[in-house]
């Protein structure tokens, strides 16, 4: 199973990725590792990426997904894949792709977001995140989980899931 921790920026990706990992011992890529440096460089002067931006970043991703799977094993992967077409692009890659949404009031969102430091991505490119977010439907194979809780709650109930699912396999989506 590839889990796909999304959401918009300070939704807290890396944190829940890290208590995953805290918790399974599953391997981890990090989705901004996979921005080509004129996407940083863009995003660091404010300016929102648009899908032309997004494509190279979303392949690259893709084929970390395809080159470690199907005999890699679990793993778990940050990615903000705000829209339903860069979310089916990254299922594609592989038949076990599991999104889970961090989703958050923008209040906290922004919250979070202010009190990073030595984050490439300024607090003003919450809105363009938030205008472009285009949340999982119920036919995605995706759960949705509150950033009102901690990155060690979350993961557990992440966990959680993985295990009813395994013990019930089939699609099965979640939308608390």
């Amino acid at each position: 199973m590839i889990l796909v921790l999304m959401g918009v920026a300070g939704s807290g990706k890396s944190s829940v990725a890290a208590a995953l990992v805290a918790l399974t011992a599953w391997p981890m890529a990090e989705g901004d590792d996979f921005h080509p440096e004129g996407n940083r460089l863009k995003m660091a002067r404010g300016e929102p990426l648009d899908d032309e931006d997004r494509w190279p970043w979303l392949d690259r991703i893709a084929a970390a997904i395809s080159a470690h799977s199907p005999d890699g094993g679990p793993l778990v992967l940050t990615c903000s894949a705000l829209k339903r077409a860069y979310r089916d692009r990254l299922a594609r890659a592989a038949p076990d792709v599991v999104f889970v949404h961090l989703h958050g009031s923008r209040e906290r969102l922004a919250q979070r977001i202010g009190s990073r430091q030595g984050h490439f991505m300024p607090p003003s490119l919450l809105e363009s995140q938030l205008a472009t977010l285009e949340p999982p439907s119920l036919d995605e194979m995706a759960i949705t989980r509150s950033i009102e809780a901690s990155p060690t709650q979350i993961a557990q109930s992440v966990v959680d899931w993985v295990r009813g699912r395994a013990a019930a396999p089939g699609p099965q989506a979640d939308s608390r």
